[in-house]
């Protein structure tokens, strides 16, 4: 069954990437604003996205924003060091993308620095390559590199706990789940001694709950002066996606994965 499920998910969205792309060519708009472009997707399934938002604003309440701040009373070398070894971990789904996008100076930087921050830095808690100028580079993902051979978004729509995404995005997850995701293929797919499918999920939660945390405050203000918080949301989201696709070197506001020592310098 668990080998089924990654099969009739890709199915499943590639039968909506026909819807999405069915019809007229007024599916993608493209607006744009100096470097700082982006695709504006159909909302094909918005009221039921919307309520998906809403069960996901009240589990971000309830559970992810307290876990949140409770996260951000541990002192800033212990939210360092974790963010440190999450971003080395994310290197075994990055390297494989530059890869895939010709961008081979930045695959041999990041195998350079996931060897020594995994060895030298202790598990990455530490990043030592930065010391050796090996500096870290963009996070790379199977939906961006989609984006760069062409592919386009389909319809944006809302996964329960997930959040935002589109077609091209979730079927960029999907790959991480046929073998393009090493840390997975470890913890889950194989049967290992040291490793379990705690330990992906674990650090999954983790992952996120880090994220969460170091956009606590820009979140908030987002709350407070969004007239639609859904629609401010999926802009972002599009937006972010987009700059991300193209190489934009601009942070989109709310969605900061800088590390927590540029965050508390600031």
């Amino acid at each position: 069954m668990n080998k089924l499920l990654p099969i009739l998910t890709i199915i499943v969205f590639s039968l909506m990437s026909n819807m999405a792309t069915a019809g007229d060519d007024g599916n993608l708009k493209i607006k744009e604003n100096g470097n700082n472009g982006y695709i504006e997707v159909n909302d094909c399934f918005e009221k039921i996205n919307r309520g998906v938002f809403a069960f996901n604003q009240v589990l971000d309440k309830v559970i992810f924003k307290p876990l949140a701040k409770g996260y951000r009373l541990f002192p800033q070398p212990i939210r360092s060091g974790t963010s440190n070894a999450l971003s080395n971990l994310g290197n075994v789904v990055t390297i494989p993308n530059n890869v895939l996008q010709g961008q081979f100076k930045d695959a041999g930087v990041n195998s350079a620095r996931f060897v020594i921050n995994s060895t030298l830095g202790i598990a990455g808690i530490f990043d030592v390559a930065s010391y050796y100028g090996l500096k870290k580079r963009d996070k790379e993902d199977y939906g961006q590199t989609l984006g760069v051979w062409g592919a386009g978004p389909g319809c944006y729509f809302v996964l329960p706990v997930l959040g935002p995404t589109t077609v091209r995005d979730s079927l960029g997850s999907v790959v991480n789940l046929i073998g393009g995701d090493a840390w997975y293929n470890v913890t889950v797919v194989n049967d290992t001694q040291y490793f379990s499918e705690v330990d992906y999920y674990a650090s999954r939660l983790l992952d996120g709950i880090d994220f969460r945390a170091k956009n606590l405050e820009s979140f908030n203000s987002l709350e407070n002066n969004s007239v639609d918080l859904y629609a401010s949301v999926r802009s972002l989201y599009l937006q972010d996606r987009y700059r991300k696709i193209k190489n934009i070197d601009k942070t989109t506001e709310t969605l900061s994965d800088d590390d927590w020592e540029e965050l508390d310098s600031q």
